[in-house]
């Protein structure tokens, strides 16, 4: 049996690459980006009107000049006009571009308009006020998003302001998750005394998604012949396989002998942990398959609820993170009471997050085991408490896995 911090080191190590690929922008949020975006033009194009109201040639208010014939209008989207008598004005509108011969646009808040003239309240008009210069911001060829960067909505807009209808991004790998065990049933059917309903693969699908990736999902029985005949399948069909149970000392645990037996190189098998100790991990090299890396990875995850949750935050998001390039967010927060765990091994607490002062605080919230899914809903995180102590103190700071926003 290994610590966390082992089997973090080993789950870091065997990462994998994945392909490249092309997608519409719009589909691009939560992928990683693998080129460089640069400006098709200048940022903005154009000398661009930054409010609604009249266009003039400062010079002449200086001189002393206070009221503007109005010449016309400069709407947005339309072509540049020419202030043809500089004592005069045009009237403008926010995203227009500013018309020649005018280098200051006043607010209409500043502004009465009467009989045709823009009379100007102020005693002060800067040079260049409310208007945006052309590539003041970028210049055309500048690069606007670096290459392996996340695409969030931010990028999106960029994505469509230089005209990438289609980008390229690190391809998602084809992931299968895996529930096994005779007394699972569907989510449509009613349960038999002894059965339940499956729960952890939906989980761990909608865990996935938080990722922007999608997963097939299976379920399996407790027969050995059959998992073997189904799971040496999914291995040559699959970049990455998640299983929720059947790794534990169960008679009918029959997957860490099933997946040696199919060539999968175990990289360990429990780890000091609560919950999650059975977790399994490892890797098999497909020959034959067409992906840029043939390995198949297997998180083999306990069958318990919370045991499932936990490792896939804790070991599977910073393996995908890892493998596409992306630094894992790491966060901290406070512990709200004192608290004891004896075993020598790292703790997982589920905790509710409060904001209190600019400080996060993990206020413990005690469930009835690896078994109580319904506790996930009172949590928002789990405090990760080290192995090397068993006294927690109130006030101490220790790192988080956040599975919800708050």
């Amino acid at each position: 049996m290994i610590t966390v911090k082992e089997a973090s080191f080993l789950i870091q190590k065997a990462t994998q690459e994945f392909a490249e690929e092309k997608v519409h922008f719009l589909e691009a949020q939560g992928r990683v980006l693998k080129e460089e975006i640069v400006a098709d033009t200048d940022f903005p194009p154009f000398d661009r009107v930054c409010m609604d109201g009249i266009a003039i040639s400062k010079k002449h208010f200086d001189a002393g000049k206070k009221s503007f014939a109005i010449e016309g209008i400069q709407a947005a989207g339309s072509p540049q006009k020419t202030l043809k008598n500089l004592e005069s004005c045009l009237e403008v509108m926010t995203g227009a571009i500013l018309p020649k011969n005018t280098d200051a646009v006043i607010p209409y808040e500043l502004v009465t308009i009467e009989n045709g003239n823009a009379t100007v309240h102020l005693e002060q008009v800067k040079e260049l006020q409310n208007i945006h210069l052309q590539g003041r911001d970028r210049s055309q060829g500048d690069v606007l998003i670096e290459k392996n960067t996340l695409v969030t909505p931010a990028e999106i807009g960029v994505l469509a302001t230089v005209g990438k209808a289609k980008v390229k991004v690190v391809g998602q790998p084809k992931i299968l998750i895996v529930s096994t065990g005779d007394e699972l049933v569907e989510v449509t059917e009613i349960p038999l005394a002894h059965q339940i309903r499956r729960s952890n693969v939906y989980s761990l699908i909608s865990l996935l998604k938080r990722l922007s990736l999608k997963a097939d999902a299976k379920h399996l029985t407790d027969d050995k012949e059959n998992l073997k005949r189904q799971i040496q399948a999914y291995l040559e069909t699959y970049d990455v396989v998640l299983f929720s149970g059947a790794v534990s000392k169960g008679k009918f645990d029959f997957l860490p002998e099933v997946l040696e037996e199919l060539g999968v190189e175990k990289l360990f098998h429990k780890v000091k942990q609560r919950p999650g100790k059975p977790f399994w991990f490892g890797q098999r090299v497909a020959l034959g398959r067409n992906a840029m890396d043939n390995k198949t990875t297997v998180f083999a995850f306990p069958g318990n609820p919370i045991s499932t949750y936990v490792n896939c935050l804790k070991y599977f998001y910073p393996w995908y993170q890892k493998s596409i390039g992306v630094a894992p967010t790491k966060e901290t927060a406070l512990l709200h009471v004192d608290f004891n765990f004896k075993p020598s091994m790292t703790y997982f607490l589920q905790v509710k997050l409060e904001n209190k002062a600019g400080t996060l605080v993990a206020i413990p919230q005690v469930g009835n085991g690896s078994g109580d899914l319904t506790n996930l809903v009172d949590a928002d995180a789990f405090l990760e408490l080290p192995a090397d102590k068993t006294a927690f103190k109130k006030g101490e700071f220790y790192p988080i896995l956040r599975y919800r926003a708050f």
